[in-house]
C-alpha cells in the first residue's frame, strides 16, 4: 500500500516538474521544475526498488545507493546551473 502511495506522489510530482518546464520562460523556475521532476523521479525508483524487494527489512541496498548518488548529482548539477545562471546575469549587467 505505502509503495503504491509513493509511487503516485512520485508520478505526481514529476507530471508537476514537466508542466513547469514546459510552461515557464525564466530560468531559475525550469531550474526549480527540473529539480521537482529529478525528485519525483527519485521518489518512483525508491518505490519500485521497495516494491520489488521481497526479502527482509529494507531490501535491496543496490537501488538506494543509486538513488542517494542520484540525489548528490542533481545536488551538484543544479548548484552549477545556478551559478551558471548568476554569472550570465553578471555579465549581462555589464553591458
Amino acid at each position: 500500500m505505502s509503495a503504491t502511495l509513493f509511487g503516485l506522489m512520485g508520478a505526481a510530482l514529476v507530471g508537476i516538474g514537466l508542466f513547469g518546464m514546459l510552461v515557464r520562460t525564466q530560468v531559475l523556475l525550469r531550474i526549480l521544475s527540473f529539480n521537482l521532476l529529478g525528485g519525483g523521479i527519485f521518489i518512483v525508483f525508491g518505490a519500485v526498488a521497495r516494491r520489488g524487494a521481497g526479502a527482509g527489512f529494507g531490501g535491496d541496498p543496490v537501488p538506494q545507493a543509486i538513488i542517494l548518488t542520484g540525489i548528490v548529482v542533481a545536488f551538484a548539477a543544479t548548484t552549477l546551473a545556478v551559478a551558471l545562471v548568476l554569472r550570465l546575469a553578471a555579465n549581462q549587467d555589464r553591458s
